[in-house]
């Protein structure tokens, strides 16, 4: 009877071994997923089709060029070699496409306030965060929508801040509580910084909203050469109004930043199918042929100045016009963005990880996770609007933002890939067990050896047996995020800045969280 019991104490100490070093830390670079993990496994395009795509561009630039340029765009582009047509249009000869190209910025760091977050934008490198303007917040225990506020900012930062896999934060809804669009800006941007040190990224909506901005800046890092050093702001600038026109505003705000010291994220974010061309490649060579536009324009300005080639292309569903980001057409997209961004060897950053679904459904898994893994596999440096964003953007889910963790986590194990190390394919683990060994792997060496640094364990994801779950009181996947969010803003409730930077904010700004 001893004899067979024996394997059922075998297994059971291997079960409370495995327990015991889940629950140990695990030092960073021994953590089996990180941010910065290196992509590039996925390439959706031919080097044939990047060739053609780049030509295309070129082309397009040389031929058709961007309309609407301010006049002081005008006098910057044209004095290093841009041609102004008699029609007004910015016209880029192909030298000097390549000359820019060749200044321009390569393997920068975003800063963050906390040092242990900073992103090294290294070729293939990837990032998952934030991003997106949503307009409504989801109200899970209701299903309804909501307007989005100063506060929910905040407590998104706050839950970014906490999650182990979102590795930025950008804005993800609008305060839609603040009329002013001056304070909105203000309360943007401080709603970010006040709810994590991780790298943040604003925006603007009027030039004559950046010197409060930077000032705001200037207050939290301890002042402009503290901001100088560690810039650990950027600036999403969507400088161009698809099809292939220069947007004014967003110019002469991205002209006053870059000046100012801020890494710029040049944001091309045309539909297919709308404001851009049908055809997915043709999506992406207007897309490369603004963002090259944008990158004359800031090394026209200060040659080697951090820029982030932001090919942000969209889909339509073309039923209906609307846009769908949840698409596998969407994936493909940003996935074949990756890519070029590859072939200039320049930081790049895209849209993946958005749900057309409505709530956090079944739907809303599959959209997220398709985009998401491709973008990761493609090795796309900065992956935007990865975690919480809804019905197309138009919704944020602070509970999507959590479960985002979880599948952001499967999304960096697929990136990672398998390694095949000679320490990883003998046989000697093989042969203890199965010469004369127990027949099985569980609490073997090697098994308990890799528990924590080649397996990845999901924080809220369920995979006990069904009777387990039966005995647990079948927990819910939402409710279990639900708690979680919940758990993360109880703990961190105040502003994370020094409370005399907090009072000397409130002090000079109109805070309205």
């Amino acid at each position: 009877m001893a004899d067979v019991c024996e394997p059922k104490a075998r297994r059971s100490g291997g079960r409370e071994a495995r327990r015991a070093l889940r629950a140990a830390p695990v030092a960073a670079e021994a953590r089996p997923i990180r941010a910065g993990m290196e992509g590039g496994q996925y390439r959706p395009l031919t080097e044939a089709g990047v060739a053609r795509i780049h030509e295309a561009a070129l082309a397009a630039l040389e031929q058709i060029g961007l309309a609407n340029a301010p006049p002081s765009g005008v006098e910057i582009l044209t004095g290093a070699g841009a041609i102004l047509g008699e029609d007004g249009r910015i016209r880029f000869p192909r030298a000097l496409v390549e000359d820019m190209l060749a200044v321009a910025a390569r393997d920068i760091t975003l800063f963050a306030r906390d040092p242990a977050h900073d992103l090294h934008l290294l070729p293939g490198r990837v990032h998952y965060g934030t991003a997106g303007a949503a307009v409504h917040v989801v109200d899970l225990a209701s299903g309804t929508y909501r307007d989005s506020t100063a506060r929910d900012l905040w407590e998104a930062a706050r839950l970014a801040e906490h999650l182990d896999n979102i590795h930025f934060f950008q804005r993800t809804m609008v305060c839609r509580d603040v009329p002013d669009n001056f304070d909105m800006d203000i309360n943007t941007l401080y709603a970010c910084l006040a709810g994590t040190r991780k790298h943040v990224g604003t925006s603007f909506s009027d030039p004559a909203h950046v010197a409060g901005g930077m000032e705001l800046i200037h207050m939290v890092a301890g002042g402009e050469a503290q901001w100088r050093a560690r810039p650990f702001v950027s600036n999403s600038n969507c400088f161009v109004v698809p099809p292939m026109k220069f947007a004014e505003d967003a110019c002469r705000t991205m002209e006053l930043l870059v000046r100012a010291g801020m890494p710029i994220l040049l944001l091309s974010a045309g539909q297919a199918g709308a404001t851009a061309p049908a055809p997915i490649a043709t999506a992406i060579v207007q897309a490369v042929a603004e963002c090259l536009a944008g990158v004359v324009y800031v090394n026209a300005m200060i040659p080697g100045h951090p820029a982030i080639f932001g090919t942000w292309p969209f889909v339509s569903d073309l039923r209906t016009g609307a846009m769908s980001g949840g698409s596998a057409e969407q994936a493909l997209l940003t996935a074949g963005c990756a890519q070029m961004h590859r072939f200039y060897g320049l930081p790049g950053g895209a849209a993946a990880g958005i749900a057309d679904a409505k709530l956090p459904d079944m739907q809303a898994g599959w959209e997220q996770a398709i985009s998401n893994v491709l973008a990761g596999l493609a090795g796309l440096n900065l992956v935007y609007e990865a975690g919480g964003m809804f019905a197309s953007l138009l919704g944020f889910s602070p509970e999507g933002l959590v479960l985002a963790d979880d599948l952001i986590g499967q999304a960096l194990r697929c990136v990672r890939g398998i390694e095949v190390a000679e320490d990883l394919v003998g046989l000697e683990a093989m042969r203890e067990v199965c010469l004369g060994g127990p027949g099985h792997y569980l609490g073997a060496g090697e098994t308990l050896r890799l528990m924590q640094t080649e397996y990845v364990y999901p924080a809220l994801a369920d995979r006990t047996s069904p009777k387990e779950w039966e005995e647990l009181g079948r927990p819910e996947l939402l409710a279990r995020a639900a708690a979680r969010k919940a758990e993360i803003l109880a703990a961190s409730a105040e502003p994370l800045v020094p409370p005399e930077v907090d009072r000397a904010v409130r002090e000079r700004f109109n805070i309205r969280f």
